[in-house]
């Protein structure tokens, strides 16, 4: 499975995984909506805790393509239902 740092090629649907700090364990969590613009990117996450919160991507952050970007099924956003 690819992954990458932050990249124009990011989008919702996407997974990011945070380095933890002070010896915590890494977050990850599901990118579902992008903000800001182009060099000034950052993301509203949903975490696998269950709460939301905003990133701004820097070092120690690796997205990785969500399912649809990697031939499965389609991304959405869980809020559907």
């Amino acid at each position: 499975m690819p992954t990458r740092r932050n990249s124009p090629d990011t989008r919702a649907g996407d997974w990011i995984e945070c380095r933890g700090v002070h010896g915590q364990a890494p977050r990850r969590g599901e990118i579902i909506e992008l903000l800001g613009r182009d060099g000034h990117e950052h993301y509203r996450v949903r975490w696998d805790e269950e709460h939301e919160s905003i990133v701004y991507p820097n070092d120690g952050v690796i997205i990785t393509p969500g399912p649809a970007r990697r031939g499965g099924g389609v991304a959405r956003d869980r809020r559907e239902g």
